[in-house]
């Protein structure tokens, strides 16, 4: 089965996103971000880009607004690194999946460990 054009850029973005996060940004509004998921439309357009945030929630809203101001270079930088005829439109989205994952596990603990007594 072929993957789609949409899924390889998805994957391109996500990687390429990725490295600029971790070393390209000097924005000090900027905390560990990890980008999970990068979601492309169909037409190739607009890309959203799920981040997960470690902190804070004052470093979470930080952090977002630090990425919404500097999608402009993002998008300037990803044009340099890949060969895509254009860029999509970037919109940053908190993706806090991890965090309600942890609040489930430590929930289901927390019932095991009252049984098990």
């Amino acid at each position: 089965m072929r993957f789609k054009r949409s899924e390889r850029i998805q994957e391109l973005l996500q990687e390429e996103i990725s490295k600029l996060i971790q070393s390209g940004l000097k924005d000090p509004r900027i905390g560990f971000a990890t980008v999970t998921h990068v979601d492309v439309s169909e037409n190739l357009k607009y890309a959203k880009v799920y981040i997960s945030v470690i902190g804070s929630e004052k470093e979470k809203e930080d952090t977002q607004r630090g990425l919404e101001s500097a999608k402009g270079y993002i998008r300037g930088c990803l044009g340099k690194n890949l060969y895509l005829r254009s860029i999509p439109e970037l919109t940053f989205k908190r993706d806090d999946t991890a965090e309600y994952a942890n609040k489930i596990q430590k929930l289901l603990a927390e019932i095991h460990h009252g049984r098990s007594s």
